[in-house]
């Protein structure tokens, strides 16, 4: 069983080429563990303004980024395992999937796993770890069917 509760928060103006509940659920499918318990999470895709305030609030950085992991840390005797939320800038993930030359849907779908990794207690500080989790997130893209997110293209 790997039952995942989605709470999709919709907050940004530009709502073309968003994914459907369905279709985050099922790149949520692949990145989390199977489980007993529901899983449960909450998306939210925002814009630049929004992704500036809280990565200045929570993380230090007065910039906008494309994406931000609150794991929720604290598990009570319940049958959900409360991940955590991810914010989402949709114009950001839009520019570098311009930029990079890669579709819109591929690099959202890669973004979102890469937030899941972080809500499991991955991370990318040191160089060993970023590999590590390149490696696991490009298992999981291209596992989904789409490429590999770490081949640049010219």
């Amino acid at each position: 069983m790997n039952k995942i509760i989605l709470n999709l928060q919709i907050a940004c103006k530009i709502k073309k080429g968003l994914p459907s509940k369905k279709k985050l659920k099922i790149w949520l499918k692949a990145v989390l563990p199977k489980s007993k318990l529901k899983n449960e999470i909450t998306i939210r895709i925002t814009d630049k303004t929004e992704c500036h305030y809280l990565n200045l609030l929570y993380s230090g950085k007065n910039a906008p980024t494309n994406v931000l992991s609150f794991p929720f840390k604290i598990q009570y005797k319940i049958k959900t395992c409360l991940l955590g939320d991810l914010i989402i800038c949709q114009q950001i993930v839009a520019q570098e999937a311009f930029e990079q030359k890669k579709k819109y849907e591929e690099h959202l779908a890669h973004i979102i796993v890469h937030g899941c990794l972080h809500l499991l207690g991955f991370n990318h500080i040191k160089n060993n770890e970023a590999k590590k989790m390149e490696r696991l997130e490009t298992k999981i893209i291209t596992g989904l069917g789409y490429s590999d997110p770490y081949i640049l293209i010219d």
